[in-house]
């Protein structure tokens, strides 16, 4: 044949074989969950709910904890006495549904996994000494994750694990999120939540940061008496509804005019009434929220009240309560992918809580592993979907 012909040839072979090569392996819904003290990601199908399988994230936890010099050790050491073992804070699927990144709280690291061979594949130590809450960019080329205690959010590159920059926060940066169109990065802080409530005053800037998403600088910010915690974004990017420190619910702030225009006191069960503030975790009465499909109700995991809360927006009304036994500990709330369903970790059972938003019953209980805590959605290749067993 023809060398121009072969080589025609063989691009055509390559172009049409690349659309049956994805339509034989098409992606799959899934639910991740990190198992914090476990040092596990779990995968639910997205649909059904079910378990789908495991993959150990800090195998070499051990290796990395005898690497660390002796400042790092204490500091280790320390962080572990106020939060315990916490192995997984938040973990991400690029949108190919190949790789898995991970942000490794105390470890203070971040790494990403091959998910279908389950290999390690690049490793970034993050300044300071505990790494937080993380999400990707829509496009999945960055990973961004709150560097606790150096008082920044780091940006990585997320096929290579390469710094690429950093942007500065208030005091102890938590969640990170993008906005709707994925054009700003939102940063909340917590202040110290070692310190004492009394304290408050010396626990940092409490705040919200918001930056380009592509050139990391500030476009504005927005400063709070407490802590904030999670929080959802409507699809307008005009509100904001947010858990504070303290608060036993939610308030509503406006983005534009940048104030809080409803707070929403939420009741106590009776073992959450009897505890001190101060005996909070982490500072949080309540810690989870998520938005359903129809951006029109609100799931919050009422942490130490041991229930799930269905609230109505505009009006902020309770629809329906899911309770859960005592010391239970809801600690995140996601959206699944068909907007219907809330899934809410129960971080003391090691099992996550499945619930309908248009019933506000729960409709599944699932097993994961040890104190589940940040929940996200992803898509794995049917292949790899498969390949999982369940453990």
């Amino acid at each position: 044949m023809n060398p121009a012909r072969l080589l025609l040839a063989v691009v055509c072979l390559g172009l049409t074989a690349t659309p049956a090569a994805h339509a034989a392996d098409p992606l799959r819904d899934v639910v991740i969950v990190g198992n914090s003290a476990a040092g596990t990601v779990t995968f639910l199908d997205g649909h059904t709910f079910a378990n789908v399988g495991t993959i150990d994230v800090a195998a070499d936890k051990q290796q990395r904890i005898d690497e660390m010099d002796p400042i790092r050790r204490i500091a280790y050491e320390v962080i572990r006495g106020q939060v315990g073992d916490k192995f997984v804070d938040d973990a991400h699927l690029t949108p190919d549904g190949r790789t898995l990144i991970v942000s490794r709280g105390n470890l203070g690291d971040a790494v990403a996994y091959d998910v279908a061979s389950r290999q390690q594949k690049w490793r970034t130590q993050l300044e300071g000494f505990k790494a937080d809450h993380a999400t990707l960019s829509p496009d999945g080329t960055k990973f961004v994750i709150s560097a606790i205690t150096a008082e920044k959010v780091q940006v990585l590159d997320a096929a290579t694990g390469r710094v690429l920059g950093s942007f500065a926060t208030g005091a102890y940066p938590h969640e990170n999120m993008y906005s709707p169109d994925g054009s700003r990065i939102y940063n909340m802080s917590i202040g110290n939540p070692a310190l004492p409530k009394w304290m408050n005053w010396a626990k940092g800037a409490k705040r919200i940061t918001v930056v380009d998403a592509q050139s990391l600088q500030k476009v504005r910010s927005y400063d709070f008496e407490y802590g904030v915690r999670p929080a959802v974004i409507t699809p307008d990017e005009k509100t904001l509804y947010l858990q504070l420190s303290y608060l036993n619910g939610f308030a509503e702030f406006d983005l534009v005019n940048g104030r809080i225009t409803r707070t929403v006191e939420m009741p106590f069960s009776e073992a959450g009434r009897k505890l001190k503030e101060d005996e909070y975790p982490q500072n949080s009465a309540h810690h989870g929220m998520a938005l359903n499909g129809g951006a029109d109700k609100l799931c919050m995991a009422g942490t130490i009240d041991d229930y799930t809360a269905i609230v109505s927006r505009p009006g902020l009304t309770t629809d329906a309560f899911v309770h859960y036994p005592v010391g239970a500990l809801p600690y995140w709330s996601v959206t699944s992918a068909d907007g219907n369903h809330c899934l809410v970790t129960l971080s003391n059972l090691d099992a996550v809580s499945v619930v309908d938003y248009r019933t506000g019953r729960e409709v599944a209980r699932v097993p994961v592993g040890d104190f589940p805590q940040r929940e996200r959605l992803g898509k794995l290749p049917a292949s790899i979907f498969n390949s999982f067993s369940v453990n």
